[in-house]
């Protein structure tokens, strides 16, 4: 079984850190900056995206976001734990995923793979999971140079070629956990393709990140869970 997390808004809250990496790096060129809590209705697909979304209207153009970058990165590198933490009950779903794991390990052989999918650049992205989650999870993919960034399903084959299956894998069951449009995007894209190699992907949107439960539920995800632990339901379901 493979299990795919998305990083911001899923496992961990990061729009304090966010926020004051886009407010550092709009004060530095001269513009407005924003409260922490208008920021969750402007992240979700990347940084140059959230510098585009911050920016003045009128200054919405790539040299501007890419000059805006210069200065959001060296920051955030610096600062992206300040104030990252783990949702409450991520800890203990990871854990319970663990063992659940290594019981299917030693009843059936089988081995449970945790992957982390995000839109945050690879270096950060590693960073943060490094420091919150030493050693949990086997793939850890982020934006990188010259592959799109979700909603493109690119990442979902990514991590599948990181884990050593090849893309006609055989009955392969995935889980997609994430709290976005974003992710719910990149999960049906990735399901429609995968489906025709009998490979099972199923989504879970979870309502404690960035979406707001209406666009959730319009989304219409094969579980809307409400805490971490209820993703062991879902999980529970592809077991039977």
């Amino acid at each position: 079984m493979l299990l795919i997390f998305d990083l911001d808004g899923t496992l961990i809250n990061t729009i304090d850190d966010l926020g004051q990496a886009c407010n550092h790096a709009l004060s530095a060129c001269g513009f407005p900056t924003h409260k922490i809590e208008d920021y969750p209705r402007l992240v979700g697909n990347g940084i140059n995206k959230l510098i585009e979304r911050a920016l003045p209207e009128e200054h919405r153009n790539e040299e501007t976001v890419l000059r805006l970058r210069e200065y959001f990165v060296p920051y955030y590198d610096e600062h992206n734990c300040d104030f990252s933490r783990p949702y409450d009950g991520i800890p203990e779903l990871l854990e319970a995923l663990k063992q659940k794991g290594d019981e299917a390990m030693r009843r059936k052989g089988e081995q449970w793979f945790l992957a982390v999918a995000s839109n945050k650049y690879q270096a950060a992205t590693e960073k943060i999971v490094a420091q919150l989650f030493p050693g949990v999870f086997d793939v850890v993919l982020g934006e990188r140079a010259g592959v799109e960034r979700k909603p493109d399903p690119q990442i979902v084959y990514d991590i599948l070629k990181a884990k050593g299956e090849r893309l006609e894998a055989k009955g392969e069951e995935i889980l997609y956990i994430g709290d976005s449009l974003v992710d719910a995007e990149t999960a049906r894209a990735a399901a429609s393709y995968l489906s025709t190699l009998n490979t099972q992907l199923s989504l879970v949107l979870c309502t404690w990140g960035f979406g707001t439960r209406e666009q959730l539920e319009g989304a219409k995800p094969d579980y809307l869970v409400d805490h971490p632990l209820e993703v062991l339901k879902a999980v529970e379901g592809l077991e039977v």
